[in-house]
């Protein structure tokens, strides 16, 4: 898997684990282990994460750090390559068969309900998934106290032991040897957590991968894509791009609401249009509720191709800012208010006695303006700005504001 090393290190770290990695003795293997990173370095080149719960369960991996570059080249190079969207999975499986561990390390089973220590006994490639065991001493953590070690092994006999990997987090090992498998979960991950299972706890880096790819970068409708198209260049890059331009605060947040609402909204509508295809493939007859069922079928079909339109639109790093501009170059001066009144806007959060008092002397007074002021008080500068009509004052206090839109003034006001 030449390069997974890249993953999680600087650049001198990662020339350094490339020249002490050991030269394999066939080409199959050099292509698959020579630049993953020496297993043979005293180390681990990631971090660890405490956990914070009452349960004293020991450290994961850290692995929410990585550069765009880094899971650019994975995604690249190692995981996707030339891949079509119908061939996504198979391509994760065979990535994850050269590099996760199949047994032997131990991960934390996380749920929205509770928390478990768990070992790794096997994996299975094809499925995304984990054959697990509880540890002994059980460690477990969950807001219902009906989660005993029986309980715990009753549903693990449910699922047959078999536990999604983007559900694990990869338990710490200073050595180094679980680095990889920890990345490589966490890449894979990202997308969509509802495609890949996997419940191992393998090598640091491949839970890394997976688990961001399912969580950031995959889409429950990607694999119903044409196939005459190169799935990184198409899909994983740009979402990738726009991933790490929210990050860095480079995408406007009026544009972040919009692209999380409409992608929330595809993927709801995504479900009800697969249950009514499903409803009419399974049904034998000819009859007029089927007819009904193909037109509402049809209808979800044509919302979710203008959701996802929108979606790509916002990926797209260039169209994004027009599509910002063109939501709001409609935007129309209110002018004047109606009562010809002007008003004063005041933002602030928590505001010292000093400063109010310095704040009414100098600002706020009739004294210092001359009339009679009206004042309204607002949380953050964007609810101030939006009140706003011809000729008012915006006065923000000091403070830490976030603000979820954009900033479109067509009015003539001041702000202080």
């Amino acid at each position: 898997m030449a390069g997974l090393g890249l993953l999680g290190g600087s650049e001198a770290g990662l020339q350094e684990r490339a020249e002490e990695a050991k030269p394999a003795p066939s080409q199959e293997d050099e292509d698959a282990c020579s630049d993953s990173g020496s297993r043979d370095k005293a180390g681990s080149a990631l971090g660890r994460a405490v956990p914070d719960g009452s349960v004293l369960f020991p450290d994961t991996f850290r692995t929410d750090h990585l550069l765009f570059y880094e899971r650019f080249k994975a995604y690249q190079d190692y995981i996707l390559a030339d891949c079509k969207a119908s061939e996504v999975k198979e391509f994760t499986a065979e990535y994850l068969e050269k590099v996760l561990e199949p047994s032997g390390w131990q991960a934390v089973w996380r749920t929205n309900v509770f928390e478990v220590l768990v070992e790794v006994v096997d994996v299975d490639y094809s499925a995304l998934k984990a054959v697990v065991q509880l540890c002994e001493p059980f460690l477990c953590e969950s807001q219902v106290s009906t989660f005993t070690l029986e309980c715990m092994q009753e549903l693990l006999e449910l699922k047959e032991r078999r536990i999604p990997l983007q559900e694990l987090w990869v338990v710490y090992d200073e050595s180094g040897e679980f680095d990889q498998t920890a990345l490589a979960v966490e890449h894979v991950s990202a997308v969509v957590s509802a495609w890949f299972n996997v419940a191992s706890v393998v090598f640091k880096s491949l839970l890394c991968f997976k688990r961001f790819f399912y969580e950031c970068i995959w889409r429950t409708w990607d694999e119903e894509e044409e196939d005459d198209f190169d799935y990184f260049v198409r899909c994983v890059e740009p979402r990738l791009r726009l991933h790490y331009d929210i990050l860095e605060h480079r995408v406007p947040s009026g544009l972040v609401a919009d692209y999380h609402n409409y992608l929330s909204q595809c993927e709801e509508l995504y479900r009800k249009f697969l249950n009514v295809r499903n409803s009419i493939s399974s049904s034998d007859s000819d009859s007029e509720m089927e007819n009904v069922s193909m037109v509402e079928g049809l209808k979800l079909y044509e919302k979710v191709e203008h959701l996802k339109q929108k979606l790509k639109l916002i990926e797209n790093p260039l169209l994004r800012y027009v599509f910002g501009y063109q939501k709001y170059s409609g935007l129309q001066a209110k002018g004047q208010r109606p009562t010809g009144m002007k008003i004063t806007h005041v933002v602030s959060s928590t505001v010292m006695a000093s400063l109010l008092q310095s704040l009414i002397r100098d600002k706020l007074c009739p004294e210092s303006c001359g009339e009679e002021l009206e004042i309204q008080f607002h949380n953050d500068p964007l609810a101030a700005v939006n009140a706003c009509y011809e000729g008012d004052t915006v006065i923000i206090c000091p403070g830490h504001y976030v603000v979820d839109g954009m900033f479109c003034i067509a009015d003539s006001i001041e702000m202080e």
